[in-house]
C-alpha cells in the first residue's frame, strides 16, 4: 500500500476530503518553494502536488506556464529540486506528489526517476502528457515500488479510454472539471457531477477533480462528489507576488486563502 493509498483510506475512514495545492517547484526560488510547503502543511493540506517545471507544458494556462518559465530561467534543475524536497519532505505531515512530463521521467531513466523521487520523499507522479497506450512500462515499475502513478481523464475523453486510463492508475484519479487549459474560473460545467459519478461507478481509485477550482464556492460545490480537490493557479498566482513583496506577507495570504478553501471544505 502506497502513501497515497494510506491517505486516502484515512480520510475516508474520518469521512474528510482532501485540498490539494498545487505549486511550482523553484518559483521563485527553491528557498520559497521549502517554505510554502511548510506553510501548506502548517495550513492542514493532506497533500500537495509540486510541479516540476518544463518548457513545454501540456496543459497548463498562463499563470502556471509564467511561473515555470520563471524557475526555469533561474536555472532550477531536478536533482536541486530532489536535493529541497530530501530535506524538508521529513518534516511535513502531508505527502509531496509530483507534477512531471513523461519526457523527464524518460530522459532520467523509468527505475531511475521513481527511485531518485522517492530518496527524495516523493510518493507519486502525475503524468499529462503520458497516453495510456504508452503507460505500461512506467506503471509496471510504479505499482512494484508502491510509487503512486497518477493519470488524467477529461470530459471529452471517450469513456471506454476512461476506463483504461483508471485501470492503469494507482493513488487516485485525476479528473480534469473542463475541456482546455488550468487556469481560475467563475463557473465549473453543469455536467461535472454527472460525469464524475460516472467515473467512481468504474473505479475503485479515489477521485480528485482539478482544473479551474479557485473559489470556496467551487469547493462547497464540488467536495460532494470528489474525494480531493485540486487548487493550483489561484495559489501559483500569489506566489507571484513574492518578488514584489515581502515573502512572510506572501506566505500569509496564501495561509488564508488556504485556510479559506478548507473552511469551505468542512462546511
Amino acid at each position: 500500500m502506497s502513501a497515497i493509498d494510506r491517505l486516502f483510506e484515512n480520510l475516508r475512514a474520518e469521512k474528510r476530503k482532501a485540498l490539494m495545492p498545487f505549486i511550482t517547484a523553484g518559483d521563485p526560488d527553491l528557498d520559497f518553494t521549502a517554505d510554502v510547503l511548510k506553510q501548506l502543511d502548517a495550513c492542514g493540506c493532506p497533500l500537495c502536488e509540486l510541479g516540476i517545471p518544463y518548457s513545454d507544458p501540456i496543459a497548463d494556462g498562463p499563470v502556471i506556464q509564467a511561473s515555470y518559465t520563471r524557475a526555469l530561467d533561474r536555472k532550477t534543475h531536478l536533482a536541486d529540486i530532489f536535493e529541497m524536497t530530501r530535506r524538508v519532505a521529513p518534516t511535513l505531515s502531508m505527502p509531496i506528489v509530483s507534477m512531471v512530463s513523461y519526457s523527464i521521467v524518460f530522459r532520467r531513466g523509468i527505475a531511475s526517476f521513481v527511485a531518485e523521487a522517492q530518496a527524495a520523499g516523493i510518493v507519486g507522479a502525475i503524468v499529462p502528457d503520458l497516453p495510456v497506450e504508452e503507460a505500461a512500462p512506467l506503471a509496471e515499475v510504479c505499482r512494484r515500488e508502491d510509487f503512486s502513478l497518477i493519470q488524467l481523464v477529461s470530459p471529452t475523453t471517450p469513456r471506454e479510454r476512461a476506463i483504461r486510463i483508471a485501470e492503469s492508475s494507482t493513488g487516485f484519479l485525476y479528473y480534469v472539471s473542463v475541456a482546455g487549459i488550468t487556469g481560475e474560473r467563475t463557473r465549473l460545467p453543469a455536467d461535472l457531477a454527472e460525469n464524475v459519478a460516472w467515473l467512481r461507478a468504474r473505479t475503485s481509485l479515489p477521485i480528485c477533480i482539478g482544473f479551474g477550482i479557485s473559489q470556496p464556492e467551487h469547493v462547497r460545490q464540488l467536495a460532494p462528489v470528489a474525494d480531493g480537490l485540486i487548487v493550483g493557479s489561484a495559489i501559483v498566482r500569489r506566489i507571484a507576488q513574492a518578488d514584489r513583496q515581502p515573502r512572510d506577507q506572501v506566505l500569509a495570504q496564501i495561509a488564508d486563502y488556504i485556510r479559506q478553501l478548507l473552511g469551505a471544505l468542512e462546511s
